[in-house]
């Protein structure tokens, strides 16, 4: 033992394992000061969890309250079992004490014998809380209880690179085999996984894997892991090379859609769509095109950035390899082509659905019938609010007032008088916008006698009639030398100024 201490000591870890004897351990360091710079509720707390137990919340409570130097008194106190089961669940949780924790956990291990899952947790414990000479402490005398595992290893992998310390997270990969743990591919993973969770240091993750590649042969989840990382730093060209050098290593296989996906995502994700789609056509000739969560991914991704081409490309891709996509994705879709004016496809879209099981609701035709009447298409306009009526799926009430304006400015009054009146037929609550519309647009093709009808109707209903349309209307209305004008123009100012 003393012989595989001075070979840790030589691998140049700060704090490499003491010998510490089995009656002793964790306690040369119960006593000491563990590092100040915890800041308190930096970890989940017992306080607020759900589902802790009621017994184990009360150790938390102990642990929370009393001093490093009470804990064992207080603990005797309570006639506690400190059976492995309930250490495990009070280690989960505390965190943000780690030295009473500590004491607690040599008090239990007094009783009972524990787990190895306390001790990764343990372990973890005092690695999160940066308690690194503690934490080498533990493992040794894991050791010598037989309970280390790659586990143990992956939480020190992942407390060293949180705290900033990458070079100590490499060096303990370098003598975990003195620890009779396997340096394998899981253990590669673990150490790539827990670097490349950092910010800015998946090269020096690439690096590490270049060392080592030659002696530990990687697997898909060693390339998913570096192309996660290559994308949350939006590294085009080095994903490309990782995902080049997967595919020579190992192949194309469909049980490494996780790396593919990720691969695919960087490429949208940093403006490369056009590049995604090429490898999306490979992909489905070897079988291994991916499934419905990474087109929703992309898809959204691409809305975001109006690439409404790419989009559309991306979503003949899916389709045609039978996926289905659901009501949320056609709606995305179909709101993309119509801020795009792109009528054709978003009605392709609409005819199809319901062979792909997604039934349109209001949202999908009101987009479309926007688009419509924003574009002024008039005769598709008038014929599509005759299928949302019949689908019972009418227009909202802002699409109604938009829709009057532009079919009385589109040669077709008598479709606008429609909507009014299927406004006021189905109760509609909002028609200030729609009546003022209606008002403005009678006026301008000199139908009097009905606006005067209509604008009786809305005075009965307490309608709100906007000063700007009274001032456009009576100016109107005065400068014409009909009879119907003038009869309308004397009703409106009587009745307004009552």
């Amino acid at each position: 033992m003393e012989a595989a201490a001075e070979r840790l000591g030589r691998s140049g870890l700060k704090y490499p394992p003491k010998i510490v004897p089995s009656s002793q351990l964790l306690t040369n360091h119960a006593n000491s000061r563990l590092p100040p710079n915890l800041q308190p509720l930096q970890f989940p707390s017992h306080v607020h969890a759900n589902d802790i137990s009621p017994l184990a919340k009360n150790v938390c409570d102990i642990l929370a309250r009393a001093l490093p130097g009470e804990i064992e008194a207080a603990l005797d106190t309570t006639e506690i079992p400190a059976n492995p089961i309930l250490v495990e669940e009070v280690l989960k949780y505390s965190y943000n004490y780690p030295a009473t924790a500590v004491r607690f956990f040599r008090w239990a291990g007094q009783k009972h014998k524990h787990s190895a899952i306390a001790w990764n947790l343990m372990v973890d414990l005092l690695g999160k809380n940066q308690a690194f000479e503690q934490m080498w402490d533990a493992i040794r005398s894991m050791k010598q209880e037989d309970a280390l595992s790659v586990a143990t290893f992956a939480s020190v992998f992942s407390s060293y690179c949180s705290a900033g310390r990458v070079d100590e997270a490499i060096m303990s990969f370098d003598v975990m085999d003195q620890y009779g743990i396997q340096q394998d591919t899981v253990a590669v993973n673990s150490m790539l996984s827990a670097i490349c969770a950092e910010d800015m240091q998946t090269t020096r993750a690439s690096e590490v894997y270049d060392k080592i590649k030659g002696k530990i042969p990687p697997d898909a989840d060693t390339f998913a892991i570096l192309l996660e990382g290559w994308e949350k730093e939006g590294n085009v060209d080095k994903a490309k090379n990782t995902f080049g050098e997967m595919v020579v290593r190992i192949g194309w296989s469909s049980q490494n859609m996780s790396a593919y996906d990720t691969f695919l995502t960087t490429l949208i994700r940093w403006s490369h769509a056009e590049e995604a789609i090429k490898f999306l056509q490979v992909m489905k000739g070897k079988n291994c095109l991916p499934g419905l969560k990474f087109f929703s991914t992309a898809l959204d991704i691409l809305s975001k950035s109006d690439d409404s081409r790419n989009c559309i490309l991306l979503w003949d891709i899916m389709v045609d390899s039978g996926l289905m996509p659901n009501l949320f994705m056609y709606n995305q879709m179909i709101g993309l082509l119509c801020n795009n004016d792109d009528t054709n496809n978003a009605f392709r879209l609409l005819d199809e659905m319901v062979f792909h099981g997604a039934f349109p609701d209001s949202l999908t035709y009101n987009m479309i019938f926007e688009c419509l009447v924003k574009n002024k298409k008039v005769r598709e306009a008038a014929k599509f609010f005759v299928e949302m009526i019949k689908n019972e799926l009418p227009p909202t009430h802002s699409n109604c007032s938009m829709a009057i304006s532009m079919f009385f400015n589109g040669d077709d009054p008598e479709t606008g008088v429609n909507i009014w009146n299927y406004m006021i037929d189905n109760r509609f609550s909002h028609l200030d916008a729609s009546a003022n519309a209606l008002l403005l647009g009678l006026c301008t093709l000199g139908r009097f006698s009905e606006l005067r009808k209509f604008a009786e109707d809305m005075f009965d209903q307490r309608i709100n009639i906007y000063e700007s349309t009274r001032e456009k209307l009576m100016d109107a209305l005065y400068k014409a030398e009909r009879r119907s004008a003038r009869d309308t123009y004397d009703f409106l100012s009587r009745r307004w100024r009552a």
